[in-house]
C-alpha cells in the first residue's frame, strides 16, 4: 500500500485522529463495501408479533450514512445469513440494489460482489460481526467490527466501532471511509445533499 494524504478538511482529520495510518490506507483504496445485518444495521434483536411477523429497528444515522458512501462514489451491499423482506424494503429505500440474503460462506459472496463490480478483493470492505462474518472479514481489504462482537471475530478485524450495532456503527464506518478518500469534509459545504425528503 501507498501512503495516504494527510486530510486538509477538519473534519476529516477529526475522524480519523484516533485511526492507525495503516488502517487509513485500508479505507482509502476501499471501493466497494459490503455490510452483514444483524448485529451490525441492527441491535441483533428479532421481535416477533402475535401473528408471527419479525420486525427489526433500523437507525437513520446509519441510512443517512450509507446514502453518504454512495454519493462519494462507493458501491454498498448486504450480506446477511437471514432472509425476509425487512431488508428488501430497507435496501430498497436506500437505493442499494446488491443484497444477498441467506447466505452461509460470505467469504464467497464477498468474492463474488467483487468480481461482480469489478473490484479487487483489497479494494473491498466487509463489516461483521459473528462466526458466520469470519471468512468475509479475513478475506477483506479493510475489515470492520462493532465493540459487541465476540474477541474472536474482533480479532480479524482493521477498526472496530465505538458504538454497537445498529446504534450508529455503520454511520460510524461511513464517516471513516470518506474521511480516508477527504470526502466527508466535502458534505458540509453541500448544504441541497439529502434535504428534508431524502430516506434516511
Amino acid at each position: 500500500m501507498t501512503g495516504t494524504p494527510s486530510p486538509t478538511h477538519p473534519v476529516d482529520a477529526l475522524v480519523l485522529a484516533r485511526v492507525a495510518p495503516a488502517v487509513r490506507e485500508r479505507a482509502a483504496a476501499v471501493r466497494l463495501m459490503v455490510f452483514d445485518v444483524d448485529g451490525v444495521m441492527t441491535d441483533g434483536s428479532l421481535y416477533y408479533g402475535e401473528h408471527g411477523e419479525t420486525l427489526k429497528r433500523f437507525h437513520v444515522l446509519d441510512g443517512h450514512g450509507l446514502r453518504l458512501l454512495r454519493e462519494g462514489g462507493l458501491a454498498v451491499a448486504f450480506v446477511t445469513g437471514r432472509s425476509g423482506p425487512i431488508l428488501a424494503r430497507r435496501a430498497a429505500e436506500l437505493g442499494i440494489s446488491d443484497v444477498m440474503q441467506g447466505v452461509r460462506d460470505k467469504g464467497a459472496a464477498l468474492a463474488e460482489l467483487a468480481q461482480r463490480i469489478g473490484v479487487s478483493l483489497s479494494e473491498t470492505g466487509f463489516m461483521g460481526d459473528d462466526i458466520i462474518d469470519l471468512s468475509a472479514l479475513q478475506r477483506a481489504g479493510f475489515a470492520a467490527s462493532v465493540p459487541n462482537a465476540p474477541a474472536y471475530v474482533a480479532q480479524s478485524a482493521h477498526w472496530i466501532s465505538t458504538l454497537p450495532g445498529g446504534n450508529g456503527a455503520v454511520r460510524e464506518c461511513c464517516d471513516l471511509l470518506l474521511a480516508a478518500r477527504g470526502r466527508l469534509g466535502a458534505f458540509l459545504s453541500s448544504p441541497g445533499l439529502l434535504g428534508p425528503g431524502a430516506i434516511q
